[in-house]
């Protein structure tokens, strides 16, 4: 018996005990589809932390403003303003390495408005470096400059969502446009790029529906709580080959003193955000490793166990089989390839579920996940390996079986 007789014998006798093959695949279909979906989304999760890490930059540094409830502010604020526009200055100047700092202040709005057109917007004032540390790209015009800064002037760059709501197909640049009460003037519009904004540090947003004004403009010309810090966040940029996570003592110590020890900002280090995403991410291999193979041992056994049942009720045919010529080693391949049509069938039946599931789960849950192709090939490459050595000892033990007690069987 060749080898396509042999394969072909094998699903004749599957097809014929549709139930019990069935049955014995479910082990196979849940451990494989349990680990392409749990895959995918520990992928996804890495992605969207690579993506967010990459955005913040790992030669970056954040200084953060940190919400504290209104008695903690009576408090705090006698001995310090808060995150500022001075904090940035002192980090450029007494810290070594640092290449640039850039302020950042998100407006509160009640109302952005064009002539003929309202919208809905995130307002955040920048400075003129601030491109230098993200991905956006403009479409038409230029982005604020260091003079718009010192004027305080009254200019904002768009994104491509906020033209399209407030002067459609017309032009943008040189238009009008007011923010609560304070109009301003075009002077760019973004790129259309469908990325996340490299302004929002840990939060994911899209720039199409982000204004940028000056950072000395936002802090003039629009109110902030009376005790809220002027800034949301300063990102520093260290030259190439410094170490951040040096950098970040440094700078945490002068803002100690800057701030009279007051607890009133973090700093975010992306470098140390990406060592421990690796960590946490070679824990979850780890852990899913080990619920992977338990469900494919589980799988193996449930093989194991059929293809024993298997050999027991075919032991006539066994007896007949080899009263006729057939050899050991051909009753043996018989079996084992019986086992591991099996643990295929299982297997592709348990790649689909478990592409479904992730797809159900990006769909509803809102998580992106990532089907990869290794781990596809290594699931399925597990169990049919699981398939072969389940379908070994129940193999090995229908060739080894003797012919006339075989033939004898009942």
């Amino acid at each position: 018996m060749n080898l396509m007789e042999a394969v072909g014998s094998a699903l004749s006798n599957l097809a014929s005990h549709k139930l019990r093959s069935s049955l014995t695949m479910l082990g196979m279909i849940f451990g494989v589809g349990a680990v392409i979906a749990m895959l995918s989304i520990g992928a996804g999760a890495e992605q969207q932390a690579m993506d967010l890490i990459d955005r913040m930059g790992l030669r970056n540094i954040l200084v953060r403003n940190v919400e504290l409830t209104d008695d903690e502010l009576n408090e705090i604020r006698r001995q310090s303003l808060g995150v500022s526009l001075r904090d940035a200055d002192a980090i450029a100047d007494a810290v070594p390495g640092v290449e640039l700092t850039a302020p950042r202040v998100e407006i509160d709005t009640y109302r952005i408005m064009a002539p003929g057109a309202r919208t809905e917007a995130t307002v955040i004032g920048v400075s003129h470096l601030q491109d230098r540390l993200s991905n956006m790209r403009l479409e038409e015009g230029r982005f604020i400059d260091i003079l718009d800064e010192m004027r305080h002037a009254q200019v904002c760059v768009i994104g491509p969502g906020i033209r399209r709501d407030l002067f459609g197909v017309g032009h943008a640049l040189g238009g009008q446009l007011k923010i609560n009460e304070v109009w301003f003037e075009v002077v760019g519009v973004l790129e259309d790029t469908g990325g996340a904004s490299a302004f929002q540090g840990v939060d994911i947003g899209t720039t199409a529906s982000e204004i940028y004004v000056p950072v000395t403009t936002a802090i003039r010309k629009f109110d902030r709580p009376p005790l809220e810090a002027p800034l949301d966040e300063i990102v520093i940029r260290l030259a190439e080959g410094d170490a951040p996570q040096a950098s970040a003592v440094a700078v945490r110590r002068l803002l100690d003193r800057m701030h009279g020890g007051a607890n009133d900002f973090e700093l975010v280090v992306p470098e140390a955000l990406l060592e421990q995403s690796q960590s946490t991410q070679r824990l979850f291999n780890i852990v899913m490793g080990c619920i992977a193979g338990i469900s494919l041992l589980v799988g193996g056994i449930g093989i194991m166990n059929i293809m024993l049942a298997t050999v027991l009720e075919r032991t006539r045919e066994i007896g007949v089989r080899r009263a006729v010529g057939a050899r050991r080693d051909e009753i043996r391949n018989q079996f084992m390839i019986e086992a591991f049509c099996i643990s295929l069938l299982g297997g592709l039946a348990g790649v689909i579920m478990g592409v479904v599931i992730a797809q159900v789960v990006a769909a509803y849950a809102g998580w992106e996940t990532v089907v990869t192709a290794t781990s596809i090939v290594l699931s399925t490459g597990v169990s049919m390996a699981t398939g072969l050595v389940s379908g070994i000892y129940p193999a090995v033990r229908a060739a080894q079986l003797d012919p006339i007690d075989a033939l004898r069987y009942e």
